[in-house]
C-alpha cells in the first residue's frame, strides 16, 4: 500500500520532503498541511493509508512536544522510521543589494527559526518571525526594500540571491525526522532499534520510580532519555528512549510493566543501532565536593 504523506503546518515542507525521499516514503509527491500537531496526528490516526512526516529533534533524545503529543494522541498512532536530512536554510536578499551591519529584520518561519535562531542572534540580525505557511509574496513584502529573507535553498524566490554571509548559518549537524503511522504498530525486530517508551507508576509515592526503573535495569536496558512530566490522573508520566536489541526484548519489558500495573504506551521504534551525530552534548561543571582529609 503506498501511503499519502503530511505534514505538520508548522514544518518545512522541503526539508520534510527530503526526509521523505531519501527513504522512499510515499509516492514521491506533495506533502499534505494537515494543521497543528496534535490535528496531524489525530488525522493520521483515523486514515490507514495517510502517515505524517515529523520533526523529531533527535531519535535517541525526542523532542518534548512530541513526546507529549504522542501520548496524547490515539493510543494507535506510533513512530516507525527515522532518517536525518541536510539542512537547506540560506538567508537571502534582493539581487544587488547589500547587507548593513548590523542586519535589519529578517523574515523567518517557525521551522527557520527553531533551526537557525542561535546563528541569526550571533550574527545581530532582528528575526520577524512569520507562521511557516506564510506565501513567499507575504514574506517578501513584510520585508520590504532591505529586507531579507530565511528560507530553503529550493524555495529561494525569484529576484533573490543567497547572501555572502549565509554561510556563517551553516550547520552540519542534520535534521532528524520521523514516520507516524497508525492501525499498524511497530512491526516485530530481530535488530537494534531505539525505543520511546512512556510510562506512570501508579502512584508517586516516595520510591514508586525505583521500582519501574528496577523493572527496565532487570530488562538489560540501560536508559539513553529519562523526562519527568506532570499528569491530568494524579501519577507523573516519565518519557524514556533506549536502545533496545529486539522486539522480543521489548515484550518481555511490556508484559512485566503490565504485570505490575505500571500504565505504558510504546510510542516509537526506530529501527536502527546508532544515529550519528548523537544528541547536542553538554560540558556541566558540578558542585565542588570537598575530599575528606
Amino acid at each position: 500500500m503506498t501511503l499519502v504523506l503530511g505534514r505538520s503546518e508548522r514544518e518545512s515542507g522541503p526539508h520534510a520532503r527530503a526526509a521523505a525521499r531519501a527513504v522512499g516514503w510515499g509516492d514521491g509527491g506533495d506533502l499534505l498541511d494537515l494543521g497543528g500537531t496534535t490535528t496531524t496526528l489525530e488525522t493520521v490516526s483515523q486514515l490507514a493509508d495517510l502517515a505524517a512526516v515529523v520533526y523529531l529533534d533527535h531519535p535517541q533524545q525526542p523532542g518534548p512536544e512530541l513526546e507529549r503529543a504522542l501520548l496524547a494522541a490515539p493510543a494507535n498512532v506510533v513512530v516507525t522510521a527515522s532518517v536525518g536530512v541536510a539542512r537547506e536554510w540560506a538567508w537571502v536578499g534582493r539581487e544587488g543589494g547589500r547587507v548593513t551591519a548590523p542586519p535589519g529584520a529578517v523574515v523567518v518561519d517557525e521551522a527557520g527559526m527553531r533551526d537557525c535562531r542561535h546563528r541569526l542572534r550571533a550574527l545581530g540580525a532582528s528575526p520577524r518571525l512569520v507562521p511557516t505557511r506564510t506565501p513567499a509574496a507575504e514574506r517578501i513584502a513584510l520585508a520590504g526594500p532591505a529586507g531579507t529573507l530565511l528560507v530553503e535553498r529550493s524555495a529561494i524566490p525569484d529576484g533573490f540571491a543567497e547572501l555572502p554571509e549565509s554561510g556563517r548559518l551553516a550547520d552540519p549537524t542534520p535534521l532528524w525526522y520521523g514516520l507516524v503511522t497508525s492501525g499498524r504498530g511497530p512491526e516485530p525486530f530481530d535488530l537494534p532499534a531505539q525505543v520511546w517508551l512512556a510510562f506512570g507508576p501508579r502512584d508517586d509515592h516516595r520510591g514508586s520510580l525505583q521500582h519501574t526503573l528496577g523493572v527496565v535495569a532487570d530488562a538489560g536496558i540501560d536508559l539513553q532519555h529519562l523526562r519527568s512530566h506532570r499528569s491530568h490522573e494524579g501519577a507523573h508520566v516519565f518519557f524514556s528512549s533506549f536502545s533496545c536489541p529486539s522486539s522480543d526484548v521489548l515484550d518481555a519489558l511490556t508484559a512485566e510493566l503490565e504485570g505490575r500495573a505500571v500504565a505504558h504506551r510504546v510510542l516509537a521504534v526506530l529501527p536502527g543501532a546508532s544515529f550519528e551525530p548523537g544528541p547536542v552534548a553538554l560540558t556541566p561543571r558540578w558542585a565542588q565536593v570537598a575530599v575528606p582529609a
